[in-house]
């Protein structure tokens, strides 16, 4: 009989709430007209009547959010180009009008789920055998719209965990208006796209090795009227260029808020529908740097693209297009560091076996090849990973999801080879986790799946979602779990 290690279900779990909720774009789209006339509605109205309004909404929803104000200025911002002399308005007018093209959205009102944990970048104040952790979450709400969120707290010694308490407010963040780009990662991103190559190289060679988000669109206005090529080529190559430019951008959340109250809601055009399933992970560079990454699936309501997030803090991200044929599925994690000089990634590349990528550049992933299949009854219909791979002195810990009968899924784990983590080297039998009665009912039913784990004091301490609408949190023994694996 194949073992299974003793796991410690926690009493947390963390539920969906429809009390909190950001502030997001709400402007008129279906008649060209509508927006013009509801703005010139606002400018119609007397200034007394202006600040009476405004000062309703205020009285009705400053509460909610800790800026409104500021807020309301920047929704303002997004259509002043319909504003006649639109500086010239008043400070109330300005809110006023931002007021109607605003509306709350209740992020994670339908669920939260699907987590991932990595030590927080800041360890200060902690006794040394204490841990403080960033858990990221995926929210739902209205529309299936996905985004991400955080919770920070700390694991002790003894295995307990506390979290920090969860502010009221939330907020989403400020995008950079003018990013910088380095000139041959632009460059191998487009060579990876249905572009004029001769084009694009015109275009790279006028760029200096950095540039901005401003310098490129000066050099496309003066490069479309010197090309000698069909219309059709140039407007097929801008538009792919200006794609790839409005995708690779940078946000910023105010440092002096808490962690809970920062929301990675969907800001480029491929994300519009939902930026879903971050597995991040702490990957130690070269230098001994520590820098957090996390792969990411963008959807745009029709199509899913791999994306990757870099940050140092949890305030400044930057979030970048992954290029290649080796990333057009979801469900990628990096490893948390190179092995014999390469990144190496785990990936779904047919929605049955798991794989194995690896790539001299992160954002560049050309080749892989098969990890692991199906082989017990549990995992038939489908595999998949869990997160990013932990490392301990015994090999590679990979924890797994497999899919079933009735469309189950469990949580197994596998063991690779430190250095040749292609090679499986030992594997759980039996799930390590499986649904509970009260973990069956959801959104998604039949459900445990974690998209990142983190081992502290020998124990992998592994948050996981139930049925796509809650999330919990076990831990179990490093050893004893991968005791309990045969080998291959």
């Amino acid at each position: 009989m194949h073992r299974v290690p003793r796991v410690r279900r926690r009493k947390w779990k963390l539920m969906p709430d429809s009390g909190r909720v950001i502030c997001r774009p709400h402007i008129p789209g279906g008649n060209p007209d509508q927006l013009r006339n509801l703005i010139q509605r606002v400018l119609d109205m007397p200034e007394a009547q202006v600040r009476e309004v405004l000062s309703q909404v205020q009285l009705d929803f400053s509460d909610r959010h800790r800026n409104l104000p500021r807020i309301l200025e920047r929704h303002f911002d997004l259509v002043a180009h319909c504003v006649p002399d639109a500086y010239s308005l008043t400070a109330c007018q300005r809110e006023l009008i931002g007021a109607y093209v605003t509306m709350e959205y209740a992020y994670s009102s339908a669920a939260l789920f699907n987590p991932s944990i990595v030590p927080h970048p800041d360890q200060t104040g902690l006794d040394s055998r204490d841990l403080r952790f960033v858990l990221s979450l995926r929210a739902v709400g209205e529309g299936h719209i996905s985004s991400i969120e955080f919770r920070s707290g700390v694991i002790g010694a003894n295995g307990n965990v506390l979290f920090d308490p969860v502010s009221d407010y939330v907020e989403t963040p400020v995008r950079q208006a003018n990013p910088i780009y380095d000139r041959g990662l632009f460059t191998l991103k487009l060579e990876d796209m249905n572009v004029d190559q001769n084009i694009a190289q015109t275009l790279m060679e006028r760029l200096p090795a950095r540039f901005d988000y401003r310098t490129l669109q000066i050099e496309l206005n003066g490069l479309c009227h010197q090309l000698d090529y069909e219309p059709a080529v140039v407007n097929r190559t801008f538009s792919a260029v200006n794609w790839l430019a409005n995708s690779n951008y940078e946000l910023d959340f105010d440092p002096g808020r808490p962690i809970s109250e920062r929301v990675l809601f969907s800001t480029s055009e491929l994300e519009r529908s939902g930026v879903e399933d971050a597995r991040f992970v702490q990957f130690h560079g070269d230098g001994g740097d520590c820098t957090y990454y996390a792969t990411y699936t963008a959807y745009d309501g029709a199509n899913l693209l791999p994306q990757l997030i870099e940050t140092r803090d949890f305030v400044h991200f930057k979030m970048f297009t992954l290029s290649g044929r080796g990333v057009q599925n979801k469900g990628m994690a990096l490893f948390p560091r190179k092995v014999h000089g390469k990144y190496v990634m785990l990936s779904r590349q047919d929605g049955e076996n798991n794989y194995l990528m690896v790539s001299d550049n992160l954002h560049v992933w050309k080749s892989y090849s098969t990890l692991q299949v199906p082989a017990e009854p549990w995992e038939f219909v489908q595999l998949g990973n869990c997160g990013s791979p932990l490392e301990t002195r015994r090999g590679w810990l990979v924890i797994t999801h497999g899919v079933g009968p009735m469309r189950e899924y469990s949580i197994g784990a596998i063991l690779l080879d430190r250095d040749e983590p292609s090679r499986v080297i030992a594997r759980l039998r039996r799930p390590l986790l499986r649904p509970h009665q009260e973990e069956r009912e959801g959104y998604v039913p039949n459900v445990v799946y974690s998209c990142g784990s983190l081992i502290h004091q020998g124990e992998l301490i592994m948050p996981y979602a139930m049925s796509d609408i809650s999330s919990g949190m076990v831990s179990v023994n490093v050893d004893e779990l991968i005791d309990c694996m045969d080998p291959i």
